[in-house]
């Protein structure tokens, strides 16, 4: 079990639209798996090692990634993802700036995991035990708005709860995609 970290509040919008990049989005998809150096980013998303090192640069500047100098060759670079639980402050304490922010990253990533959900699809015959994985409760609850908060915090709980060090993870482990989206009724 990996030890939860306390809540990080994201509250600049700056920080917020760096998620919202495409590329920057691609990035640190790809740096869940492990540590990256621009050349390895470059050649897997067919960009520049400019490019992809200036972005890791701007994802470093606001703390999302770190270098990993252990893992360093000669002049060449390394980086690895930052873990952190990170938070968008509540609506209701948000600017509008910080609202435009965090609507463009939560569209983004929706439909990044639209697709994520239709390349299961697509390949579902093909993953043996696998193909049983696909988890769906489509639920709905009455909650007051003071319960909102902590119905969230269990449900973040329960994911650390089976969260492995990334260092060791079982022989037969797969990334398991596991979203929340929780919204009242209008």
């Amino acid at each position: 079990m990996k030890e939860q970290p306390p809540p990080q509040a994201i509250t600049d919008p700056q920080q917020v639209r760096q998620l919202a990049h495409p590329l920057r989005r691609r990035i640190a998809e790809i740096m869940r798996r492990g540590p990256v150096s621009s050349t390895t980013l470059a050649r897997e998303l067919g960009q520049s090692t400019g490019s992809t090192s200036y972005h890791l640069r701007q994802l470093a500047k606001y703390g999302f990634v770190e270098e990993a100098p252990e893992l360093a060759r000669g002049r060449e670079r390394w980086w690895r993802a930052v873990p952190a639980d990170r938070r968008f402050p509540v609506y209701s304490e948000q600017s509008p700036e910080m609202r435009d922010a965090v609507e463009d990253v939560t569209r983004m990533e929706l439909a990044n995991e639209l697709d994520a959900l239709a390349r299961f699809q697509e390949k579902r015959d093909e993953m043996g035990p696998w193909a049983d994985a696909l988890l769906f409760s489509f639920s709905t609850v009455k909650l007051t708005p003071e319960q909102v908060r902590p119905f969230f915090e269990e449900y973040i709980a329960l994911l650390y709860r089976y969260k492995h060090d990334d260092d060791a993870p079982p022989p037969d482990a797969r990334t398991f995609h596991a979203r929340f989206l929780a919204f009242p009724e209008v």
